[in-house]
């Protein structure tokens, strides 16, 4: 006789998914029983721990548009997922966890963990998810997860926590009684496309021919809505800078004349000096975060503005835009294309922008040249850049990995090629997130950069990448301590110590580390010898960590260079200074 597992499997099948991501317990076996008689179709990836179970399931989404499904038990298991959770909320990604409970007659009994394990898991995950449910019987399940795939992907997307007791989970199946059937729309991301009205467009249409110094700010919006290929030919025919958020990296190729690459303070000092002379800024899928509005000093009052979203709730929420224009971005961004007038060629804007990009080139260039021992983390994303093949995946830690991933590895193609952990900005996404990718994309070369901090959050989940032989290079860029941390500490709390990982005499070896989990490990320390063990890396057939140390005060902050450089004579920050909010220009979780 089938059970309540096999159903759920069996619709999770029907939906087109094709893996879950998860660690099993007493309560949730049977969703693991049905999936094991579907392995055709559907495939169960064991992860280490239930955390890094919603990060796999987060790239697997941001890759495929489909919502990525992770599976926990009650309680421990449970509790591990909010911060996989917040990271697929903030950043809009499609999201559904199957939840593990207690059987519904022991529900009272939850408090304090009388019932083994118990607690209130549905108002926990009330604060994390866009929605979460608790199933209260056998025929109202598969109404709820019809819904959970629609609020899953309807704008605008997020992660939806579906609870299901264990006598739920258990129940027999009467398969000419509960019948099965899925809504292929909610299939994938979008749900529903839409586009601003025409008299929007026509206005911005408008304000855009007018312009003398455009710019295009593309955020993860451009990736949610499949329009990278209708941005770029926007961008072709707009004449302007172009720029993006670090979820919005290859929204358009960075090859082209106008992109100056990301808009942050991890990003492209290119990008932070010529937004500031555009005249007018569009904000396409973008929310202009702390990080992409630079500490919301942009848009400037002098900027008008033209905002693109599919969330009502984006457009002034920040700044009062010129133009709001609520739609899908690939539908909004089509029409708006359509509606322009022949553009003037803006020749003076064309050549400010080479000018500041060709001075930032040539201080890049030295950087990924430099024969500097220790390393410098530009020289280790430029060869990472040389061995890339067209369809391979980056996939960035958080903190200073990010800022040497987008800063040195260009976009080539439009296209979502690089996942960032931008929703939290949380240690320990890149390794969980890379069995994700590698799952989705078998025949590509999934690339991950961390820091030694955030490799040491997961570093249990190389296991996971053995036992399945992926294809996965995970690069650690070891400088013995929390980076950012560290250098925050000196410039602004006159070199207070508590970021070191390691001592004198106990250096952990990440490298070794992994070689003791069935994965090739190559220590590096010299410039001459990254490139030989990329190498060998990208030919081995199966995963492996490539350890380089690097020079522990190097930073991608444009600020944080500019401190250091100035510390030795004038100190930022002295023992006892207080500083108001408006002071500190970069938050230390960025």
């Amino acid at each position: 006789m089938a059970h309540i597992g096999d159903l759920i499997a069996e619709m999770l099948a029907q939906y087109g998914v094709e893996y879950v991501f998860g660690m099993p317990g007493g309560q949730t076996t049977a969703l693991h029983d049905g999936i094991s008689r579907r392995t055709d179709r559907i495939r169960h990836i064991l992860m280490r721990d239930e955390r890094n179970a919603a990060y796999a399931a987060d790239a697997y989404a941001r890759l495929t548009g489909k919502p990525g499904i992770c599976d926990v038990t009650v309680g421990p298991g449970a509790n591990l997922l909010p911060a996989g959770f917040l990271e697929a909320l903030n950043a809009s990604i499609p999201m559904i966890g199957i939840i593990g409970e207690l059987p519904l007659d022991w529900l009272t009994l939850k408090e304090k963990g009388i019932a083994s394990q118990g607690f209130d898991q549905l108002s926990f995950f009330k604060t994390c998810s866009k929605e979460a449910y608790l199933v209260p019987s056998v025929t109202a399940l598969p109404e709820m997860i019809r819904t959970a795939f629609r609020v899953a992907t309807a704008p605008r997307p997020g992660p939806v926590a579906l609870i299901i007791p264990h006598d739920i989970f258990d129940a027999e199946w009467d398969e000419d009684v509960l019948k099965i059937t899925v809504d292929d729309r909610s299939q994938k991301i979008p749900y529903l496309r839409s586009c601003a009205p025409e008299a929007q467009i026509r206005e911005a249409a408008t304000l855009i021919a007018k312009a003398k110094r455009p710019a295009l700010v593309c955020g993860g919006g451009v990736h949610g809505s499949d329009a990278t290929a209708v941005v770029t030919e926007f961008a072709d025919k707009l004449g302007g800078l172009v720029v993006t958020s670090l979820s919005g990296k290859g929204a358009v190729p960075e090859t082209r004349d106008y992109a100056a690459g990301v808009l942050n303070p991890l990003g492209s000092k290119a990008a932070i000096d010529l937004i500031k002379e555009a005249d007018l800024v569009i904000w396409c899928g973008s929310k202009v975060s702390q990080n992409t509005g630079m500490n919301w000093t942009l848009p400037m009052s002098e900027q008008a503005t033209i905002t693109i979203d599919l969330d009502p709730l984006e457009h002034g929420r920040t700044f009062r835009p010129t133009v709001a224009m609520l739609g899908d971005v690939r539908e909004t961004v089509a029409a708006l294309s359509k509606a322009l007038p022949k553009l003037p060629a803006r020749r003076e804007w064309a050549a400010r922008i080479a000018e500041v990009k060709s001075a930032c080139d040539a201080d890049k260039q030295a950087e990924m040249t430099s024969d500097l021992v220790p390393v410098q983390p530009p020289r280790v994303m430029n060869e990472i850049a040389k061995r890339l093949a067209e369809d391979d995946i980056m996939v960035s830690d958080a903190s200073f990995a990010a800022g040497w991933i987008s800063g040195y590895i260009p976009a080539r193609k439009p296209g979502r090629q690089f996942l960032f952990a931008r929703g939290q900005g949380g240690l320990g996404y890149s390794v969980p997130a890379a069995i994700g990718a590698a799952a989705v994309r078998p025949d590509a070369r999934i690339v991950t950069v961390a820091g030694d901090g955030a490799f040491s959050y997961t570093i249990g989940e190389l296991a996971t990448q053995a036992q399945y032989n992926q294809k996965i290079v995970n690069v650690v860029i070891n400088n013995g301590k929390l980076g950012w941390i560290q250098l925050w500490q000196e410039l602004y709390f006159n070199n207070v110590q508590s970021a070191v990982l390691e001592t004198q005499s106990v250096k952990p070896g990440y490298a070794g580390a992994a070689q003791a989990l069935g994965l090739l490990g190559i220590y590096v320390e010299s410039p001459d010898d990254i490139g030989p063990a990329l190498d060998r890396a990208f030919a081995y057939d199966g995963p492996s960590v490539v350890e380089v140390r690097i020079d522990d005060r190097a930073t991608p902050i444009h600020s944080f260079k500019r401190r250091l450089r100035e510390k030795a004579d004038t100190p930022f920050a002295r023992p006892g200074t207080v500083y108001k909010l408006r002071d500190w220009k970069i938050s230390p979780d960025l």
